[in-house]
C-alpha cells in the first residue's frame, strides 16, 4: 500500500507533464500544416515585348557591281589571242583580247602610200600655180590660165589634207586591234575565242567594274512606299551577323510581267573585300517612323471601372498591378505602347480572380 501510494503521488505530475509536452507537439503541428495550408497559385505569363508596329520585310538579292561594262573591238576582224579569263582582275590600259592586224597593217600602208602620192602632186601643183602668177605679172598669159593652176593647187591641197587624215585613221583602226581595260575591274565573261570572227561594236570581255557595289532585289508593289523612304539594310548569308547599311539607288518603272515586282538596286557605301560579287544577300526595309509596340493576349487585360492594367510576376512570385497605355485592341491580342517594360511578365490567364496578396509561381510562359 505505501507503495502504490508513492507512484500514484509521483504519477500525477508526470501525467500533467506528458500532457503538457503532447499539447505543445500538437500545437508545432498544427502550424506546419498551416503553413503547408498556404496554397502558391500556378500561372500562365507572357513575356512583354517591343517591336516595330510595322514589322519589318526581309527580301533575297544578289550582289552586283554598279557599272558592269561590255567591251568589244571598234573594228572588225579576226580574234588572234584572248588574254584574260573569268574572274581575273585587270588594271586599267591592260590588254584583253587582240585582233589578226594583217589587214588593218596593209591599210595603213595603202594611206602612207596615198599620202605621199599626194605630197607629191601638191608639190607639182604648187609650182605650176607659181608660175602661172609670174606669167601673169609679166602679160604672158592669161587669167583664166592662173585660175586653172590655182584650182589644181586648192584640190592637191585638199587630197594631201584627206590623205594625212587616212593615215591618222588606219593608225587607230591598228591600234583598235588590241582591246584594253578603260578601268580597273573583274572579268566577269568573256564571249569570244580565237578563231572568231568579230564585228565592230561586238561584245567581247564584260568588265565588272571595282568600286560601289550594289544589291538587286525583286520589291512587291505594296512595300514601293516603304523602299523609297524607309530604311533599308543588307546581310551576306555567309555573314549573317554582319550588317550593311543600303540605299536606294533606282527601281525599275515598270513591274516585271510575270513576277510583278519592280526591280530594285541597293547601293552598299560600306562594303568591304568580303562582299564579292555573286553573293547571296537578305535586304530588310524598316519603316524608320513606325512606333514601337508590344502585343500581349486579350485575356491578360485586367479592367474593372478602372485603368487597363497588367499584373507583372516579380522573381519572388509577388504581383503587381501596372496601368498601361493601349493603342489597338485586335482579335486575339492588345497592342500596347507603354506601361510595362521590355521583358517584364505579364499574367496571361485568369487576372479577374487573382489575389494580388497570394504568391504565384510560373508554370509556363508565352512569347509574343
Amino acid at each position: 500500500m505505501l507503495v502504490r501510494s508513492i507512484l500514484s503521488s509521483y504519477s500525477k505530475p508526470l501525467v500533467g507533464i506528458s500532457l503538457a509536452f503532447l499539447a505543445i507537439a500538437l500545437a508545432g503541428c498544427n502550424d506546419s500544416v498551416a503553413q503547408k495550408a498556404e496554397p502558391t497559385r500556378p500561372v500562365l505569363v507572357a513575356t512583354a515585348h517591343y517591336e516595330a508596329e510595322s514589322p519589318e520585310r526581309s527580301f533575297v538579292g544578289t550582289i552586283r557591281p554598279r557599272i558592269e561594262a561590255d567591251m568589244g573591238f571598234r573594228v572588225p576582224g579576226k580574234v588572234a589571242k584572248r588574254l584574260v579569263e573569268v574572274g581575273e582582275s585587270v588594271d586599267v590600259g591592260q590588254p584583253l583580247a587582240t585582233l589578226d592586224e594583217v589587214d588593218l597593217k596593209l591599210q595603213a600602208e595603202q594611206a602612207d602610200a596615198e599620202l605621199h602620192a599626194a605630197t607629191g602632186v601638191l608639190a607639182q601643183a604648187a609650182a605650176a600655180e607659181t608660175r602661172a602668177k609670174d606669167l601673169r605679172v609679166k602679160g604672158w598669159t592669161t587669167d583664166a590660165q592662173l585660175d586653172q593652176a590655182k584650182a589644181a593647187a586648192d584640190e592637191a591641197r585638199a587630197r594631201l589634207n584627206r590623205a594625212e587624215r587616212s593615215v591618222d585613221l588606219t593608225k587607230n583602226s591598228l591600234s583598235y586591234a588590241t582591246l584594253v581595260a578603260d578601268s580597273r575591274g573583274v572579268v566577269t565573261a568573256t564571249l569570244i575565242e580565237p578563231g572568231q570572227v568579230v564585228a565592230a561594236g561586238q561584245t567581247a570581255i564584260r568588265v565588272a567594274r571595282f568600286g560601289e557595289k550594289e544589291a538587286v532585289v525583286a520589291i512587291p508593289e505594296t512595300l514601293l512606299g516603304r523602299a523609297k523612304e524607309g530604311t533599308a539594310s543588307v546581310t551576306l548569308w555567309s555573314e549573317p551577323n554582319k550588317k550593311y547599311a543600303a540605299k536606294l539607288r533606282e527601281i525599275a518603272p515598270a513591274a516585271d510581267p510575270a513576277t510583278r515586282t519592280y526591280l530594285a538596286k541597293f547601293t552598299l557605301p560600306g562594303a568591304d573585300d568580303r562582299v564579292s560579287l555573286g553573293m547571296t544577300a537578305t535586304l530588310t526595309l524598316a519603316d524608320p517612323a513606325t512606333q514601337r509596340v508590344a502585343r500581349l493576349p486579350l485575356s491578360a487585360l485586367f479592367n474593372e471601372g478602372g485603368a487597363p492594367s497588367f499584373y507583372i510576376v516579380d522573381d519572388k512570385g509577388d504581383v503587381t498591378l501596372k496601368p498601361v497605355t493601349i493603342k489597338a485592341y485586335e482579335s486575339n491580342d492588345v497592342v500596347i505602347t507603354g506601361g510595362v517594360d521590355e521583358g517584364d511578365k505579364v499574367v496571361a490567364l485568369g487576372v479577374q480572380k487573382l489575389d494580388p496578396t497570394q504568391k504565384v509561381r510560373v508554370v509556363s510562359s508565352l512569347s509574343f
